[in-house]
């Protein structure tokens, strides 16, 4: 009981004369040892770090989950280790009300028809909006909640040993003044000195290995922003093919729903900038536009014998295919994603289409699917 009663006003008075150190300090009645500049940049680089991971993952989480309520709750499963409950994502429920609005007012009806092609399309954007967050979550958020929660806990508690540590030191340093001053005015035996020269010892040493420590831990926010990195690179990779799973799933429904007879279909301008030889790179990054069926090949082209089709002698281009295209009829080419045809137009055609060739085949290709080669 006596050994607890003295830790406990050791410790005590450990906090008090680091509580004077700090405010004197703050004053500016104090010396403060300083630590050295790359010290110094190692700090400041570590809190940096932490802003920007916390801010991102915050952002991170909004984006894989807009409604508050569920990453509360979310939050809180977490935290009391228990699975989190699966929840039907907008697209899901947006399918299932289509699905029953054409159940009730005539599944046979054109409307009804195409409000169950449009809810099976918006039921599989939910299951890969589900599929891209649950990648999203395990590849990149559950890294960076490890840093703040793993990493970054160890480097705030050994930084805050270090700044006591600190605190020792330079109360050391004063009582070790005041020790001096005292003995020039004899008013101070020489082992009072002796004694606060040896604690002057004990606290450099202990502050310089704490500061070994924590400077490695800083140090080592090299190879977090590495690991930082790799997950960076797996969220885009999770995120486009999240997106090229959306686009090939809307491409689908809009050449379903061109070719329902009696279904309207406006006419669909690119919102992208025009096919452009002189640069590819920015061509190949836009999406293209479905052609509707607005935008086909009149029925007198459609019906043209492409057997007896001869490019012209000359106007003929390479093209890289973008996109995989699957024909919808015998006048069409089906195209498979970065091979390469032969592309040339022909007199009155359609905009829209140009005439493909591969090998021994031929047929009309939409030209949003190509990147015309110089």
């Amino acid at each position: 009981m006596d050994f607890n009663m003295k830790k406990l006003a050791s410790d005590a008075g450990i906090f008090f004369t680091r509580a004077v150190q700090f405010t004197e300090e703050k004053f500016g009645q104090a010396e403060k040892t300083e630590l050295d500049a790359h010290f110094e940049n190692l700090l400041a680089r570590a809190d940096s770090t932490k802003n920007w991971t916390e801010r991102i993952l915050r952002q991170t989480e909004v984006l894989l989950q807009p409604n508050p309520s569920a990453r509360v709750e979310e939050f809180l499963y977490e935290k009391l280790d228990r699975k989190v409950p699966s929840r039907v994502t907008n697209g899901e429920l947006l399918a299932q009300y289509m699905a029953e609005a054409a159940s009730e007012l005539g599944p046979s009806t054109p409307y009804g028809k195409t409000l169950i092609k449009v809810s099976e399309a918006e039921k599989r954007l939910g299951a890969a909006e589900r599929d891209f967050i649950h990648t999203a979550s395990l590849s990149f958020l559950t890294p960076l909640r490890n840093f703040l929660e793993g990493d970054w806990k160890t480097i705030s508690k050994e930084r805050r040993l270090l700044q006591n540590r600190r605190l020792d030191l330079d109360a050391c340093k004063a009582r070790l003044k005041k020790a001096k001053a005292a003995e020039a005015k004899a008013t101070l035996w020489n082992d009072e000195v002796d004694k606060a020269e040896q604690e002057l010892r004990v606290a450099q040493t202990e502050f310089d290995r704490q500061a070994e420590v924590t400077r490695l831990l800083l140090e080592g926010i090299s190879s977090t922003h590495v690991n930082h990195l790799r997950c960076l690179h797996e969220f885009v990779k999770s995120q486009t093919t999240y997106y090229a799973q959306c686009y090939r799933h809307m491409l689908d429904l809009q050449k379903q729903l061109g070719r329902f007879p009696g279904t309207f279909v406006g006419t669909t301008e690119p919102a992208s900038p025009p096919l452009s030889s002189t640069s590819p790179t920015t061509t190949a990054a836009t999406m293209p536009v479905v052609p509707t069926g607005a935008g086909l090949s009149p029925p007198e082209e459609a019906a043209l014998c492409l057997e007896e089709v001869a490019p012209p002698a000359s106007g003929t281009r390479k093209a890289r295919v973008l996109y995989d295209y699957e024909a919808a009829d015998s006048s069409e080419l089906a195209l498979l994603a970065d091979e390469l045809i032969t592309v040339y137009s022909l007199p009155g055609m359609d905009p829209d289409w140009l005439i493909g060739e591969r090998g021994n085949k031929k047929g009309k290709v939409p030209v949003t699917y190509l990147e015309l080669l110089s």
